[in-house]
């Protein structure tokens, strides 16, 4: 038998022939990236044992948390009884009883799921049966879509050309002319004379002329987070989600809410749209939480009444499709994701807890280096910010290597963004673990906060 790689030819490996997302182009080979050997609950392990505390919950995604046997049994079970079937063709009975589950825990009239292979083709297939819908219509010009800077739906072509604008320029390409990009709803950048209620209404208005200016019969839909996640966890003003569906109703624009985040739990429900921001949309988009993570699996889900105006007499393909669409593994891994949610009382778990995790995360706000903190649900988000322009870049970017490092280095993995640290740790998380955690990032902005001083 041979034997295992070492730790250093993974590293050397991995370096010479991995192209990993988000990574420099110009330093991708001088990557260190931690190498993972195993995991269990909240926590993992890299190759030395060394104990560190998940706080991004793997990508958003690990629900459940890791180690879940039950999940290893369903996908075993189901790969030995048939692995893969077309679904151009055949049905299979996970993708059927998968589809009728995710119908059923949809608000509303979303009774339709078109299954995809991740968060990025699920938005791609809404956007394209925006557009699908227009032309059965007879609308082929309204094909505008609204989005927002700071939002993040995905890297395929359609799904990366909505996704707001960042600080850093990328070299690829994007379909300028199928997207309009509202400006930043963070509150925190509000200016400081300005009150929550009025930033609020200023975003509505600027919604409204947007569509003045364009015109409603261009635009096709609006795609919006319920928190825009990726761009740093914000959270919209109160009553903002409200009325910027009452806005696309009035002027027949499809409302797209992209759950890929916030859907299966992480606010403490299925799906956040109705249950928590009291809108109904005419898409929702998942995929993350859905599997928790344990295999690749999205879904764009579709109204009863959005599916009437796609149907047309006479032939009229939708097409549209993926050869992993409705994988049958997938689906069971996503049934028994579910079936433990429920059985374990997860979302009701999440529920209780927030509270505690909330206040946790406001209490770090106390330091000078600390801008603002904010979040919802097990979504949290530290901003470290020494001028609120943003003017100085540099300075910010050193704040946040400074502070991913120092957690790191005490066992707490963040993701960091620029300046910022963001958080989504596994449902299952408890309340000493959310001390844990957070004691952890108190030490870090303690530790950072003199270093930085004396450095500046």
């Amino acid at each position: 038998m041979l034997n295992s790689p070492s730790p250093e030819e993974l590293h050397e490996w991995d370096r010479d022939h991995f192209i990993h997302p988000w990574h420099d182009m110009n330093a991708w080979r001088q990557y260190d990236n931690m190498l993972v050997q195993s995991a269990d609950g909240i926590y993992m392990y890299d190759e030395t044992g060394k104990k560190f505390i998940d706080g991004p919950g793997g990508m958003w995604c690990v629900q459940i948390g890791y180690g879940q046997r039950e999940m290893a049994d369903a996908i075993a079970a189901q790969v030995m009884q048939m692995p893969y079937s077309s679904p151009f063709t055949n049905v299979t009975q996970p993708s059927a009883t998968l589809a009728k589950k995710i119908a059923d825990l949809a608000p509303g009239d979303l009774n339709n799921v078109f299954f995809t292979t991740g968060g990025s083709t699920a938005v791609d297939t809404a956007l394209r049966a925006m557009q699908f819908m227009n032309n059965v219509l007879g609308r082929p010009e309204k094909k505008i879509i609204l989005a927002r800077e700071k939002g993040y739906h995905g890297s395929t072509y359609l799904a990366a050309s909505v996704s707001g604008k960042e600080r850093d320029i990328t070299k690829f390409d994007v379909e300028n002319r199928l997207v309009h990009f509202l400006p930043n709803v963070n509150p925190y950048l509000r200016p400081d004379h300005m009150s929550v209620e009025d930033w609020c209404d200023a975003k509505l208005e600027e919604m409204s002329d947007a569509i003045t200016t364009i015109g409603a019969d261009k635009i096709g839909a609006f795609i919006a987070e319920p928190i825009l996640s990726s761009g740093g966890v914000i959270v919209p003003p109160d009553g903002y989600h409200k009325r910027t569906f009452d806005l696309c109703r009035e002027h027949d624009i499809l409302y797209i809410s992209d759950e890929v985040v916030t859907g299966f739990g992480r606010l403490g429900h299925w799906f956040a749209s109705k249950e928590v921001f009291g809108i109904q949309p005419d898409m929702i988009t998942c995929a993350k939480g859905l599997t928790s993570g344990y295999l690749p699996l999205g879904a764009c889900i579709i109204s009863d009444s959005m599916m009437e105006r796609m149907t047309n007499n006479g032939e009229m393909l939708f097409s549209n499709g993926y050869t992993y669409s409705g994988h049958p593994v997938s689906c069971a891994a996503a049934l028994k994701n579910i079936e433990i949610l429920e059985r374990e009382k997860i979302l009701e778990h999440v529920r209780e807890i927030v509270p505690y995790f909330q206040n946790r995360l406001s209490q770090l706000s106390r330091f000078p280096i600390i801008g603002d903190t904010r979040g919802q649900g097990l979504l949290g988000c530290i901003e470290g910010r020494l001028t609120k322009d943003g003017s100085r870049l540099e300075d910010e970017r050193k704040i946040g290597t400074m502070l991913d490092e120092a957690c790191n280095d005490m066992g707490l993995i963040v993701r960091p963004l620029i300046n910022m640290c963001i958080f989504s740790p596994p449902l299952i998380i408890t309340k000493p673990q959310i001390d844990e955690m957070f004691d952890i990032l108190e030490h870090a902005i303690i530790k950072v906060s003199a270093a930085f001083t004396k450095e500046t």
